[in-house]
C-alpha cells in the first residue's frame, strides 16, 4: 500500500482467498455494494431536486386521502408498501424503518449507518469521511450533511430525531405521514369552526 496506508478488510479477505482459474463476471459482493453506494450518492447530490419532487408527491398523496380512507389504510398498506420499498430501496437503499426522515437528512438514509444512528455521526468517522465500521463506505452522516446543505429546508438536519420505533418496521411511511397530515388538517378545520 502506498504511503503506509492500512489495507481494508475487503482487501485482506480478497488476498486470503485461494487462487483458482474461476473468476466470476463482476458479481462480487463488494461490487454490488459499490453500485448501491453510487445510487445513494446520486440521491445525495440531487437532494434539492428530490426534495422538490417529494413535496409535490406528498401533496398528491394527501389529495388521495379520501381514496385511502375509502379503501382502508390497512388494505392500501400492502400495495403502497410494495412500491415504496422498491422506489426508496433503489434511490436511498431504504431499510423500511417506517419512520422516514430523508427530508431531514439530505436524502441520506440514516438506517444505512452500521450503528443505525439517527442524530449525527459517531466519533469514529475516518479522516477521509468514511465509516469506521465499514471503511470502504462513505459515512452516512457526512453525506447527510452534504445533501442537507443543498436543500431548501436543509437546517432540518439539526432537529433531534426520536429513536426508531421497531413496531413500525416494514410499514409504509408514505401512508403514515399522509394519515397524520390529514388528521392534523381535519383537527385544524374543526378548531376553526
Amino acid at each position: 500500500m502506498a504511503d503506509g496506508a492500512q489495507p481494508t478488510q475487503a482487501t485482506l479477505v480478497k488476498q486470503a482467498q485461494p487462487k483458482t482459474a474461476y473468476n466470476p463476471a463482476d458479481v462480487s459482493p463488494q461490487r454490488r455494494v459499490q453500485r448501491r453506494y453510487s445510487v445513494r450518492l446520486w440521491s445525495v447530490r440531487h437532494s434539492r431536486g428530490l426534495e422538490w419532487f417529494y413535496a409535490r408527491f406528498a401533496d398528491v398523496f394527501l389529495l388521495l386521502h379520501p381514496l385511502w380512507k375509502a379503501v382502508g389504510y390497512q388494505r392500501a398498506e400492502a400495495p403502497v408498501k410494495f412500491v415504496e420499498k422498491r422506489v426508496k430501496g433503489l434511490l436511498f437503499d431504504c431499510r423500511m424503518c417506517g419512520q422516514c426522515i430523508l427530508s431531514s437528512t439530505g436524502m441520506s438514509c440514516p438506517m444505512n449507518c452500521p450503528k443505525q444512528l439517527r442524530n449525527g455521526p459517531c466519533g469514529g468517522v475516518r479522516a477521509n469521511g468514511n465509516c469506521e465500521v465499514e471503511p470502504d463506505m462513505p459515512c452516512v452522516w457526512v453525506k447527510a450533511w452534504e445533501g442537507s446543505r443543498r436543500m431548501r429546508e436543509g437546517d432540518a438536519i439539526l432537529n433531534i430525531q426520536k429513536p426508531v420505533d421497531q413496531s413500525l418496521r416494514e410499514t409504509s411511511a408514505w401512508l403514515r405521514v399522509t394519515a397524520q397530515a390529514a388528521a392534523e388538517g381535519e383537527q385544524a378545520k374543526a378548531e376553526a369552526a
